[in-house]
């Protein structure tokens, strides 16, 4: 294993991913995990709205940091 040199990424950038990470990962999760639950309509709008946060944060990387 090497050692990742991350001193070239803004703290900025660094917090933006962080902050989308813990948003969009557990939405999406929970989604997966309510249709195994037979919780179509509540499974879904969570994957959707995991979807959606994606979207919004490709949306502010290209604008902010690009």
């Amino acid at each position: 294993m090497t050692i990742v040199n991350i001193s070239d990424i803004s703290a900025e950038l660094l917090l933006t991913v962080l902050f989308f990470l813990i948003i969009i990962a557990p939405l999406i999760s929970l989604g997966i995990l309510r249709l195994f639950e037979s919780k179509k309509k509540v499974g879904l709008r969570l994957i959707g709205a995991g979807v959606l946060c994606f979207i919004a944060f490709e949306i502010i990387l290209s604008v902010f940091f690009a």
